[in-house]
This record gives structure tokens, C-alpha cells and sequence, in this order.
């Protein structure tokens, strides 16, 4: 992640720092519980809390809290213009707080727990940590956020969703705009191709992993899990029919198949006549054509409808646009 990352830097460069999270928010915002943004002492911002209209005076807060070394609670009225670690599943992170008592000591996030370590800053000497642990485990097993009260304090319990892996089958130039927004958004993403000299870390700097494989070594080399989309758009027929016929069994969420509708209809086909079954649910998982309808022609076109779709997916959304929506953008 890019705040990791910063943070990293910042340690290296020895810079002190503070991590503002939005712990609670009210009705519609740009961004919802959970937005982060770290702050170096020079000013150095990475990541973001607001559409952009907050981070000016979160910077100040945030030096103060550099200076005097003690977490402070912000309050702001977005509707006032003058206000302006890589787990394979779920985890979840702390913040307390209290709203009560603004004065009092503000513990920040003291927790992270997941389904491979906890690290715990302060937790330890909490009185009510029992209690609160059994709520960070319901989190976790429900998959769900909650903000709950403890003697005066408040926590805002997190479920941080897993990182998105994209795997990419196709190492042309159409893939390398795709690679560079993934990087972007901070995805674990690979690129796979059969040709070496296609698939270098000279055409792909971004990428986490390359592999050159042949379609049905290719999942020897990939750790498939549940938030793993795979991207076909090697302009290799032969190459991903065969992939396809080793990844359908195993039932992956998301497969996106770069090209015309008829393409993919002829695959399924194939597949069909070579024994392999294919299920509703299998079907519903292939994208074809992959990408939202934006009105693509260029490579970078294609490779944002192709990313914005991905997205949609994952956060269960349909990528209609926000005017439309009738609730609020996040739901608490």
C-alpha cells in the first residue's frame, strides 16, 4: 500500500509522521470510516481523508500532533465551506477514541488483527480489552465494520477488505496502461505471457510479479484467491482457451476476456465440446467483453473501463453514475 510505503520512507529518511483516519462520518461524504492519509513533518501528504478540501487543515492537526506527540479528535462539517500489510483475507483495525471528553488521552489505532498476526500498540493496558477483542473477532467473522462504546470511549472497529490481485494474461502494450493504474490503486498485479522477451520488468516496472508460462502452467505460478481477478487480453486464441479450461474448475469471481462478444462465445463452446462443464455461476463470473461501458478506444481508455469494472465488481456496486443513487454514497 502507498502509505506503507511512505511511511517506510519517512523512517529511512528519519521524518516523524501521524496517520489521520476518518473514524465516523454522518450522511455523505467523499470518503468514508477508514480514509487515511499519512502526514510527514515537512508536509509530505500520501493518500487522502477528503475530496480534497479537508487536507489543508488536517495538515496543521497533524503537525501539532507531531510536535506534541499525543493523538487528537477532529470534528468536521463538510457541509461548511470553511471547515475545508498484506493479508489474504480479511482484517481489521482499531481506533479509539472519545467523543465525550476531547480533552482526554486519544489512543489512536492501537490494533490490527487478521487471519496471519496481531500487532497491538497500547491494547494490552486497556481494562476492557476482553471485551473489545470479542468485538474485533465478530468483526472479522461477519466481515462487517462497527463502531462500538467502551467506559467513555469509543472505537471504530474496521474491516479492511483484502487487497485486489490482477492477474494479467498478455504482456503487449495494451497491458502496460493497465499495470500502471493498477499500481495505482495499490493491487498486487502479475503479468503472464508465454513470450520472454514480451513479459520483462523493463516494459512492466510496476507489476509485483512477472511470469512466462504456458497457459496450463500458469496457475502454478499464481496464488489464486478469493479477490483475484484474472484479465485475458493476450490476443492469443489458443493461449487463453487453454487457460480457461484449467481456471473454470477451480470457479474464480472474476474473468475478463478482452474482445468481441463472439470470441468468448466460440471459446465457450469449445470448452463445452471438450468436456469441461460449465456452470451458471461460471458464468457469471466471465466478463465478456470486460469493461464498463465509457466509450473506450484508446489503450488507457480501455485499460480505466477495464479497471473501473473490476472495482465495481468487488464492491458489489454496478457503476451507475452517483447522480442517479438515491442514498448516501457509503452506507455507515
Amino acid at each position: 500500500m502507498d502509505i506503507v510505503a511512505a511511511y517506510e520512507r519517512a523512517v529511512k529518511e528519519n521524518k516523524k509522521t501521524a496517520l489521520a483516519t476518518v473514524v465516523l462520518v454522518e450522511g455523505s461524504a467523499y470518503r468514508r470510516a477508514g480514509a487515511r492519509m499519512l502526514i510527514t513533518e515537512d508536509g509530505q501528504l500520501t493518500g487522502a481523508i477528503s475530496g480534497g478540501c479537508l487536507e489543508g487543515d488536517a495538515l496543521r492537526k497533524a503537525r501539532m500532533v507531531i510536535m506534541q506527540q499525543e493523538a487528537l479528535l477532529v470534528t468536521y462539517d463538510t457541509m461548511d465551506d470553511e471547515a475545508a500489510i498484506n493479508s489474504t483475507g480479511y482484517s481489521v483495525l482499531v481506533t479509539l477514541f472519545s467523543t465525550e471528553n476531547r480533552k482526554a488521552p486519544q489512543p489512536g489505532s492501537i490494533l490490527f488483527f487478521s487471519d496471519r498476526q496481531m500487532i497491538s500498540n497500547g491494547f494490552e493496558s486497556i481494562p476492557y480489552k476482553n471485551e473489545l477483542l470479542a468485538d474485533v473477532e465478530d468483526a472479522l467473522v461477519r466481515q462487517q465494520s462497527i463502531v462500538s462504546g467502551y467506559r467513555g470511549y469509543t472505537a471504530f472497529i474496521e474491516c479492511v477488505k483484502p487487497l485486489i490481485s490482477l492477474v494479467i494474461l498478455g504482456a503487449g502494450n495494451d497491458a502496460i496502461p493497465l499495470t500502471k493504474m493498477s499500481a495505482i490503486l495499490g493491487w498486487n498485479t502479475s503479468i503472464v505471457d508465454g513470450r520472454p522477451n514480451y513479459a520483462t520488468s523493463d516494459r512492466f516496472p510496476l507489476v509485483n510479479k512477472i511470469i512466462v508460462a504456458k497457459p496450463e502452467k500458469v496457475l502454478e505460478s499464481v496464488e489464486f484467491k478469493e479477490w483475484t481477478a484474472f484479465v485475458l487480453m493476450t490476443h492469443n486464441y489458443n493461449y487463453e482457451l487453454a487457460f480457461l479450461q484449467n481456471i473454470l474448475p477451480l470457479h474464480p469471481l472474476y474473468i475478463g476476456v478482452l474482445g468481441p462478444k463472439k470470441k468468448l462465445e466460440r471459446m465457450l463452446s469449445e470448452l463445452a465440446d471438450a468436456g469441461i462443464f460449465i456452470t451458471e455461476r461460471d458464468l457469471e463470473a466471465i466478463h465478456g467483453p470486460i469493461g464498463l461501458d465509457i466509450g473506450s478506444e484508446t489503450s488507457e481508455e480501455i485499460a480505466l473501463a477495464i479497471v473501473a469494472e473490476i472495482k465495481a465488481f468487488f464492491s458489489d456496486r454496478n457503476g451507475q453514475p452517483l447522480k442517479y443513487k438515491n442514498s448516501v454514497i457509503h452506507s455507515a
